[in-house]
């Protein structure tokens, strides 16, 4: 019995990974570029996909435990232009569809689909609480993710269960938001953002993998998941917290025109946040190993 992981190359997907291969799961990565899907654990192996449709990897979903679905382009590639969201939308949705009909040709259906989504579908929200009933926003980000959560949402019809990850900004090393965030106080510039009065929704990289995980296995959940930690900061107590630990100074604000200036509309993932809240999980057996800010930090910059 396997596990498919689409955007397993990415990574969240090169954890997941190594955590289910380790666990003694098969895994199964499907890449557009499998030849270049390196250091693989000895339980998984990458196949071939055009990210569009189920040509030449479909058949694999037939008696499957698991498909999650990571695909999706980086938010943070290049500026909002036309073009750019058209590629953020295709390359989620069409990743959705091509899982949908996977599934839907498949004479024994996995029992669950992983459906990634992001904090991003509540919309800017100030001080308010998010939760997992937080009713959707209406800017770009929100309904990219409403389009994304929805792309795999048939499978529900064949009786597979499906869960909704919406993941914070994930704290790992090895990239993502956090080395970016690092590179200014490394040269002694860094600090807060905009205002920093802006929420932070962050989780370190262990805790994202092992509830992705506990979601897989977990029989009873469905729905909508907040994948975050439970410890929410403001962005300028995380850069107080960073500048801390890296044993720097926290005294340049980056002003919030500069970065729209540089970013254009992508600036809004940095300059508007939300007080997303793990609700579901911390009701559920599932325990974090990383919640205030520093202990994540303190376990990631050496």
């Amino acid at each position: 019995m396997s596990i498919i992981i689409t955007g397993g190359s990415g990574l969240v997907g090169r954890e997941l990974t190594a955590t289910l291969s380790y666990a003694g799961r098969e895994v199964i990565v499907l890449s557009r570029f499998p030849d270049r899907v390196a250091d693989l654990p000895l339980k998984a192996r990458a196949v071939a996909w055009d990210g569009r449709t189920p040509t030449g990897w479909g058949h694999l979903v037939n008696g499957a435990d698991a498909v999650v679905n990571l695909a999706g382009a980086n938010l943070a590639g290049s500026r909002w232009a036309a073009q750019r969201k058209q590629v953020l939308r295709d390359s989620r949705v069409q990743a959705g569809k091509a899982v949908v009909e996977a599934i839907r040709a498949a004479s024994d259906k996995p029992k669950v689909v992983v459906q990634a989504s992001a904090v991003g579908y509540y919309g800017p929200r100030g001080s308010e609480e998010v939760t997992e009933t937080t009713p959707a926003g209406s800017d770009f980000q929100a309904e990219l993710c409403k389009e994304w959560e929805a792309s795999t949402a048939p499978v529900e019809e064949w009786g597979v269960r499906r869960v909704v990850a919406r993941t914070g900004v994930v704290l790992s090393p090895d990239g993502g938001a956090l080395p970016r965030m690092m590179a200014p106080f490394r040269f002694f510039v860094g600090g807060p953002l905009g205002d920093g009065k802006q929420w932070f929704p962050w989780i370190h990289f262990t805790d994202e993998v092992n509830a992705l995980k506990y979601l897989i296995d977990n029989d009873t959940a469905s729905g909508a998941y907040n994948l975050c930690s439970p410890g929410p900061v403001t962005n300028a107590e995380f850069s107080r917290t960073l500048a801390k630990r890296m044993r720097r100074p926290c005294w340049f604000a980056v002003p919030g025109f500069m970065l729209r200036l540089l970013y254009g509309q992508m600036a809004d993932v940095l300059l508007k946040g939300q007080k997303q809240m793990p609700r579901r999980l911390q009701r559920s057996s599932f325990r974090f190993l990383y919640s205030p800010a520093d202990a994540a930090l303190k376990d990631i910059v050496f």
